[in-house]
């Protein structure tokens, strides 16, 4: 068992999903003959799926390759070389086709003049267990042909030119986005009554803004928030460490041997501040570590990995099977040995500090979760710095009652002693790593659609959980290592009562209650069967330019929300988080919500010619198309949900949201975006 927990250790911190997109490229085959073929390679990244071209209209955005030819024609459509994989989808209720790896299409052309052009642009949707991109390329390809005689090559040549005047008239028409935005300003009625929408100032409403929020996410206030919330999470972490039986034995122990192996008081305090001071250098570098062996991006992919959070999810079962007392989970005895030896063989400072070491590797069945559980909160900020700010939290807990004792050794006379309190609190611990696991497992769920663990059976177990908790604590269920309960004591009974009150507080869940304390944990109302609540959020317009108008009229900041009738996390999230009466009131009151759909195929008055930021030259057609490049070319975002918050101005008030079924992370987002724009109007 010891060693097969070290290997599942370093598995599960080896558990990373990476974010990606789709590689295209392009080669002409056959030139200078009449039968020339396009070739097209999507190379997908590990871990994601492309949609192909037939894939069912209620599920995701299909693959679409659009043809612009001169001097050629299209010979059938392009073929695949692999079949497609087929998998159906619980949420769009849909079979769905799509590729993975590596796929390579051809395009037969025929010539119809000597020389010929063949412009591809390619649009689709790729996605992984947590995010859906909308994928896109273009390419030009230019070839030459024979022709049977110099006649109909002439021919040709003039039906070229006169198709090139024909083009360059046309994208004489198309001006770029400021004539977007004048074409469909004229064609939007109001929708509010009385509201003149006519009067807009559209200046600023595209403009580029990914330099401005580097203010944000540069923001002191919102870094020291962060840092401030895992220091604290690791020092409460701490504290539940120092009751645990690994722990509190060694408290007493370790400073009555600070007392006497020094003569005077003053050496007994310095050894025992040497002795904190190891235990917080030796967590600390464990953050620094982790996080150096990861990079802070991938601690917080790592965190959202469906492959992590099943692991997760075994390794704190393990666990809490561990702290009920079906068996010892503890490192390898040899490595405590060594650093025994290295106790014994050296002096000095030297010498505490293996000591503390040893205090580390003897202590980890107890410390083990707890420190797995934080890491894994400080990966979720995605600063470099977070892992080792909750070591420093969890060591500080963890070394002061060890340099307070030895300062003040007269304090240890009223320390309670080591008994059977101490198995209870390791029990306790057991129980709600237990109820921890089924959220690491949900997230698993979700992402693989294996609909085991849905909603309402989430919060059954959670029920069962902590109801046999209260059970527990007032001394009706006992485990292997507990001892008799004569009597239960007044802290001991407040316990269960909390437990068993929480427990009925999750009842109304069953039927579809929001319950907010635990929307964090549990999965979305969306995978409820059975849901007697109401309260869906609707957008106050569909179209950013009409929205942002009503929004200068009514003077109100804009929430934009891009989605996709294929994004399943965008479904997930308006039904675990927009659900939420907190957050319904505040979209709904205190901003404009503009959803704009990037897979919307309906098509464009007239197609408009652009330029990405690479340089690369593309053509909207549909409305799909101009919001997706609305996403790209001002916020240099490309991925569903994602929300952003700007002013009636189009300039940004908080750092943009993605997937993140956080309630009230959600709700702070929200509300600093009010704070500033109300700061703004001041």
């Amino acid at each position: 068992m010891k060693k097969f927990l070290s290997i599942f250790t370093v598995l599960m911190l080896t558990l990373v999903c990476k974010a990606g997109n789709v590689d295209w490229s392009y080669k002409l085959i056959g030139d200078n003959t009449a039968d020339p073929s396009l070739e097209i390679t999507a190379k997908i990244e590990r871990g994601f799926h492309l949609y192909a071209f037939d894939n069912p209209e209620m599920g995701s955005n299909p693959l679409v390759m659009t043809f612009d030819l001169k001097g050629c024609s299209l010979v059938g459509k392009p073929t695949p070389d692999k079949a497609y994989s087929k998998e159906f989808n619980d949420i769009f209720g849909v079979e769905e086709h799509y590729w993975t790896g590596t796929v390579k299409f051809t395009q037969k052309l025929k010539a119809t003049a000597p020389t010929y052009t063949a412009k591809v642009e390619i649009t689709g949707q790729v996605c992984n267990d947590g995010s859906c991109f909308q994928v896109f390329g273009s390419h030009k390809f230019e070839g030459k042909s024979p022709l049977a005689n110099d006649k109909k090559e002439e021919e040709a040549k003039e039906g070229l030119k006169e198709e090139t005047k024909a083009d360059e008239s046309d994208a004489s028409q198309a001006e770029g986005v400021a004539e977007m935005i004048d074409s469909l300003q004229s064609a939007n009625a109001p929708l509010v009554p009385g509201v003149n929408l006519s009067n807009a100032d559209t200046s600023g409403w595209w403009d580029n803004v990914e330099a401005e929020f580097k203010v944000f996410k540069d923001d002191p206030s919102q870094q020291g928030r962060s840092l401030w919330y895992i220091f604290i999470a690791g020092f409460l972490g701490g504290l539940i460490a120092l009751v645990t039986p690994c722990v509190w034995p060694m408290i007493p122990m370790t400073v009555s041997f600070f007392l006497k192996q020094n003569k005077t008081r003053r050496k007994s305090i310095m050894a025992a501040v040497t002795y904190g001071a190891s235990i917080i250098v030796i967590y600390v570098l464990l953050g620094l570590i982790v996080t150096a062996i990861f990079g802070a991006s991938a601690l917080n992919e790592l965190a959202t990995s469906a492959g992590f959070n099943i692991a997760f999810f075994l390794l704190l079962v393990l666990f809490a099977i561990s702290f009920m007392g079906g068996f010892e989970i503890t490192l390898p005895a040899s490595w405590s040995n060594k650093m025994d030896s290295k106790v014994d063989s050296t002096t000095g400072y030297l010498s505490i500090f293996f000591m503390a070491f040893t205090l580390a590797l003897v202590s980890f069945s107890c410390t083990g979760p707890i420190i797995g559980t934080l890491l894994v909160e400080a990966a979720a900020t995605s600063n470099f710095i977070s892992p080792a700010i909750g070591m420093f939290g969890f060591s500080l807990a963890l070394a002061l009652p060890f340099t307070l004792f030895a300062i003040f050794p007269t304090i240890l006379k009223s320390v309670p002693k080591s008994g059977g309190w101490m198995n209870t609190v390791k029990v306790v611990l057991g129980f709600l790593e237990l109820a921890l696991a089924l959220k690491f497992l949900s997230v698993a769920d979700l992402a693989y659609g294996w609909r085991i663990l849905d909603r309402e059976v989430f919060v059954s177990l959670w029920i069962v959980i902590f109801a046999l908790l209260g059970i527990y604590l007032l001394g009706k269920i006992t485990f292997p290592h507990d001892s008799k309960v004569e009597k239960v004591s007044v802290p001991r009974f407040m316990l269960a009562c909390i437990s068993l009150a929480f427990a009925v507080y999750m009842l109304p869940g069953l039927w579809g209650a929001p319950l907010k304390s635990i929307s964090a944990f549990a999965p979305p109302v969306s995978t409820q069967d059975f849901n007697l609540y109401e309260g869906s959020v609707h957008a106050t317009s569909s179209d950013y330019e009409e929205g942002m108008r009503m929004a200068q009229e009514l003077n109100k900041p804009v929430m934009i929300d891009f989605s996709g009738f294929g994004c399943v996390n965008c479904r997930k999230m308006e039904a675990a988080v927009w659900t939420n009466p907190e957050v319904k009131s505040i979209i709904e009151n205190d901003y404009v919500l503009i959803t704009l759909m990037v897979d919307d195929k309906k098509p464009l008055p007239e197609p408009i010619e652009v330029k990405e930021s690479d340089g690369t030259e593309r053509t909207l057609r549909t409305y799909g198309d101009k919001w997706s490049y609305l996403e790209r070319s001002k916020f240099g975002a490309n991925a569903q949900p994602y929300y952003v918050l700007v002013d009636n101005n189009g300039k940004p008030l908080a750092q943009p949201y993605g997937y993140d079924e956080n309630v009230p992370k959600y709700l702070q987002f929200l509300r600093s975006g009010i704070s500033r724009y109300n700061s703004q109007k001041k």
